[in-house]
């Protein structure tokens, strides 16, 4: 008989994608141990599961309560407003650790791979969503009927070669470009934000796109590009005509209800390759590298 896998812990930012993870592996018989965080986990994620309601400062009582726990592996799931120092209330832990990275994890890719390291040196297995529900990662080609047409497919490509760039700063992992224009770029506040600027920045004329790639030195455990169906309603509401996402590079949360929400809204929204270097041709579409026709 096969030993059982080792007890997860699931560290739950917002929205819904920390409860899928928590149910599906439940479902796979699998124990779960979900450490949410104040102000930032939905309280319905951890309904009817084990877990620790904590602060982000406090790394002690995290790190002894997993070991508690018995966890064995820890993944991160959902997006994080980073909190500021004030916010933050470090313990003893945590301003240990802050003082240890210093100016290295000025970035958020930065940080997160301290964190990841620090979890791993007490013993854990840090583990990726991919790997838990394979299923999430965007597939190359097209999510729901529509697909870009030449012109589309150039904006695809002007904004994956920005993000791509701005990627490698460690800075974001979304731009969106109309005619050849970048009307906007992924920073602190998120994609979410980031389309909201779009609304009032947009041109005559055909409607811009919105492309998330990941970070060039991104690694792929944590922080993956995601999208859903909130995403595809925003893109809607800022006058985009479209979405580019990472193949194998990015999260796609509830490919269905994404397709539905797309064709009803009337936008695009592919898997796409992405160049490996930064400033290289980032976008380079389907395979083969051919731009597809939006169907008449």
């Amino acid at each position: 008989m096969a030993d059982p896998l080792p007890r997860l812990a699931i560290l739950a930012g917002g929205g819904t994608l920390p409860a899928r993870i928590a149910a599906a592996v439940r479902g796979q018989g699998r124990e779960v141990f979900v450490v949410a965080f104040e102000g930032h986990t939905d309280p319905a994620t951890v309904e009817g599961v084990p877990h620790l309601w904590s602060r982000f400062g406090a790394a002690g009582t995290i790190i002894q309560r997993l070991h508690d726990e018995r966890v064995g592996e820890v993944v991160f799931a959902g997006p994080v407003r980073r909190p500021s120092f004030t916010e933050l209330l470090p313990d003893w832990r945590t301003t240990r650790f802050l003082a240890r990275v210093g100016t290295r994890a000025l970035g958020d890719d930065g940080l997160l791979r301290a964190v990841v390291r620090e979890l791993e040196e007490e013993g854990f297995r840090v583990v990726g969503l991919h790997e838990l529900l394979g299923d999430l990662l965007t597939r190359p080609g097209p999510v729901g009927r529509l697909l870009p047409d030449a012109e589309a497919q150039r904006d695809i490509e002007r904004a994956a070669q920005v993000a791509r760039t701005l990627g490698a700063m460690d800075v974001g992992q979304g731009a969106v470009v109309q005619q050849g224009i970048v009307l906007a770029v992924e920073a602190v506040e998120g994609t979410d934000a980031m389309l909201d600027r779009c609304a009032a920045l947009r041109r005559p004329g055909p409607g811009g796109v919105l492309v998330k790639v990941r970070k060039p030195q991104q690694d792929r455990r944590i922080d993956l590009p995601t999208m859903g169906v909130t995403t595809v309603e925003n893109a809607a509401r800022a006058g985009l005509r479209g979405i580019a996402v990472e193949a194998g590079g990015s999260l796609l949360v509830d490919r269905a209800a994404v397709a539905e929400a797309a064709d009803r809204l009337g936008l695009f929204v592919v898997g796409i390759a992405v160049g490996g270097e930064a400033g290289s041709e980032a976008g380079r579409g389907f395979p083969g590298g051919q731009a597809a026709e939006r169907p008449a």
